[in-house]
């Protein structure tokens, strides 16, 4: 979106909040702000919803069975993570919907191909409520959810706040598992972490998720992703992209879920690959706190411990995809768990 109007400029101004920058024809080539040009694995569909006073599109995948067996009936749910998209979802879809489930994948607000709204109050419990509704919407009253990354968070909450609606809690290496602010990690304003995103590049992402994701071993198709997440940070709408991106951050940092695992209802499974080191503001940590945080061969064992009727399976040497890593091991893995 451009904030294009004068009233609307005064009264951005008058709340004192940073006005984004009108894209001019000069604009860096990319991916639109909504993804367009990027090809999804199956067809894009739109949730049109209201929320915080905004007319909102939520995009997503619904992919129907491709075979009967042990999901027949049922509904997965798969819930992206910060630097992924319902697309990077594409084998764990394959496997599900070839499995007999019924496969939603919903690119939350503020990402991938749905709506960039200028200013918008993000928390766990908004998108928790948008994915209610749009499974509300498409008639989906009970789903197994599946979270990956900061997806794990958002799924976390889901279930606490619907847990009639989870039939089964599954975390993909979920970040979240520590609370970083408490141990000692800075605190980055919204407009420092603004400024940050506004760097992004497609050597920076291929750099980072290298080393954090993958252990330094990269494999040819993780290019695709890189493409992805660097052609929406710098196509025609980088600024409200990277604004976005600042307020989600601000979100994972302030809104810990770690302390309610106890009060989880639901049958849960940790799929944990033990090399990943992802810790949100790692890269500023004193040498002391980054030396304790992203310990996932940790992480894990204590997730297990604190959620009751939960189940740890672990990917020894995997990072923080292993469904993206290794897509057979995890996905025969997610399915047995599945079928327990």
């Amino acid at each position: 979106m451009i904030i294009s109007s004068i009233p609307r400029m005064l009264a951005v101004a008058a709340l004192g909040l940073p006005l984004l920058p009108a894209v001019s024809a000069a604009a860096p080539t990319g991916y639109g702000p909504r993804l367009e040009g990027f090809t999804y694995p199956h067809p894009l569909q739109q949730f049109d919803f209201t929320s915080q006073g905004i007319k909102l599109q939520m995009a997503y995948l619904d992919v129907a069975p491709t075979a009967h067996g042990q999901g027949d009936g049922k509904t997965a749910v798969l819930l992206h993570g910060k630097n992924f998209c319902g697309a990077t979802w594409e084998d764990t879809i394959k496997a599900l919907s070839g499995a007999g489930y019924r496969v939603v994948a919903p690119d939350q607000i503020g990402f991938c191909a749905s709506s960039k709204p200028e200013h918008y109050q993000y928390t766990f419990q908004q998108l928790a409520a948008n994915t209610n509704a749009l499974l509300q919407h498409i008639g989906v009253q009970q789903a197994v959810m599946i979270g990956h990354s900061t997806g794990g968070m958002l799924a976390t909450r889901y279930a606490l706040m619907y847990p009639q609606a989870t039939e089964r809690l599954v975390m993909v290496n979920p970040i979240g598992l520590e609370d970083w602010k408490a141990l000692g990690v800075p605190a980055r304003s919204v407009d420092q972490w603004y400024e940050r995103e506004l760097k992004t590049t497609a050597d920076s992402i291929r750099a980072y998720e290298s080393k954090t994701y993958y252990g330094g071993k990269w494999k040819p198709e993780y290019e695709r992703w890189v493409d992805m997440l660097a052609g929406l940070s710098n196509g025609p709408g980088k600024q409200v992209v990277a604004w976005n991106s600042a307020l989600i951050y601000d979100m994972i940092y302030t809104q810990p879920v770690v302390y309610e695992f106890p009060l989880l209802k639901t049958p849960t499974v940790l799929l944990i690959g033990d090399a990943d080191t992802t810790a949100i503001g790692a890269d500023i940590a004193p040498p002391a706190v980054k030396a304790k945080i992203g310990n996932y061969k940790v992480l894990g064992k204590q997730a297990a411990r604190s959620i009751p009727n939960s189940r740890l399976v672990e990917f020894p040497g995997k990072g923080h995809a292993p469904q993206m890593e290794d897509p057979a091991a995890f996905h025969r893995t997610l399915l047995e768990e599945l079928n327990r």
